[in-house]
């Protein structure tokens, strides 16, 4: 008599398939988001009824926005830069107006200052007569600073005038400028003159009337004081 090895039992078909389980589960998701305890067994984390879940298109619209902060930054940030460097520039520029040791040094100064560091066509200075004019400086007629510039006027930015002869050989080459009124008290009676501090630029756009003119009317301002220091020799 022969005895036959023992084997393990079928398993009895209760229907309990994946693909089934999966469907039920998908149809009837309440059971299992509901059930913490079990969903922590599992290691995955509980739904959080006010989770704000992201699809393609609020992705797009999320990426397009930190886009558009970031350009924006990035122009302020340029903007910035550019003040910074011009400030800096002005501020360098303004010691080295101070140590002129005459009008004409004082012109020389102001011209290869615009040129060397703001990358200007040139600046210049001018005296309206009647008076004599320091060497360097250039003359005006009477009452002209006030055609140019209006009689209340103190700057003007904006493209230069046709009779605007104030730049020398680079005259022809300047498109725009930036005209500033000054006042200096000069020559040995101190008497307060009329007079024009004129910065020119090869661009078009390069002074424009929406431009701040705070800059070149402060290097103006040096320029006015510093040539009250010495007598006019002509």
């Amino acid at each position: 008599m022969s005895i036959q090895p023992e084997t393990a039992p079928e398993p009895a078909d209760d229907g309990l398939h994946w693909p089934r389980v999966r469907d039920w589960l998908q149809a009837h998701p309440d059971p299992l988001t509901e059930d913490r305890a079990l969903l922590e067994e599992l290691g995955l984390k509980p739904h959080v009824p006010n989770l704000l879940e992201f699809g393609p298109a609020a992705l797009t619209r999320l990426e397009a926005a930190v886009m558009r902060e970031t350009d924006a930054r990035e122009r302020i940030e340029a903007v910035a830069r550019a003040n910074f460097a011009a400030q800096t520039q002005t501020h360098v520029a303004t010691l080295d107006l101070m140590e002129s040791r005459s009008h004409s040094d004082l012109a020389r100064r102001l011209d290869a200052t615009a040129q060397g560091r703001f990358g200007l066509a040139g600046a210049a200075v001018a005296l309206a007569k009647p008076g004599r004019v320091p060497f360097g400086f250039k003359g005006l007629d009477e009452g002209q600073v006030d055609r140019w510039l209006g009689e209340d006027g103190l700057t003007w930015l904006g493209p230069a005038f046709t009779e605007l002869d104030l730049f020398g050989a680079a005259t022809e080459t300047v498109k725009s400028v930036a005209l500033i009124r000054l006042s200096p008290h000069i020559g040995s009676d101190r008497t307060q003159r009329t007079g024009l501090c004129a910065f020119g630029s090869g661009e078009a756009d390069g002074f424009t009337a929406e431009m701040g003119g705070e800059l070149v009317a402060f290097l103006a301002r040096v320029v006015e004081r510093t040539a009250e220091r010495w007598p006019i020799l002509t």
